[in-house]
């Protein structure tokens, strides 16, 4: 039974949201290269953002937080940051800009691809859209 829920978490948390935007987007006729990129960068943005945020929390071991002897962990999700509170209130970070610059770049091409994807489906090259005659709208006068 234990490995029956350890095989269908990561099906439903990873394979089905996945599967589920792939179809959406073929329906779409979005590029798969494009799909590629916006899955690739979301689940990028997810997994670093969860990193981040999660970093100063003891895990397993409490000796392994780098809070440990110096403070209380302190987790924000959006933008994802961690921090130690120490004695005398203040707050320092447990992450580098490393991480977090990986983490904004992730999250702007995740939300850029399905503007890029949109604006390509609207006008493709080389094939403009013909402006419609108003006379010939509701088919009078005919030609």
């Amino acid at each position: 039974m234990k490995a029956l829920l350890v095989l269908s978490v990561p099906l439903l948390v990873f394979a089905l949201p996945t599967c589920g935007l792939w179809l959406l987007g073929r329906r779409a006729k979005v590029p798969a290269w494009m799909m590629t990129v916006f899955l690739a960068a979301g689940w990028l943005t997810v997994l670093v953002g969860g990193f981040l945020s999660q970093r100063a929390q003891p895990a397993l071991f409490p000796e392994t937080s780098p809070c440990h002897g110096a403070g209380t962990p302190v987790s924000r999700y959006l933008p994802p940051d961690s921090f130690c509170r120490h004695d005398d209130g203040e707050l320092r970070t447990v992450n580098g800009p490393s991480g977090k610059l990986v983490f904004w770049l992730a999250l702007g091409v995740a939300v850029s691809v399905p503007g890029v994807a949109l604006v390509r489906r609207r006008v493709e090259p080389g094939r403009r859209p013909r402006p419609a005659r108003l006379a010939n709208l509701h088919g009078w006068p005919p030609t």
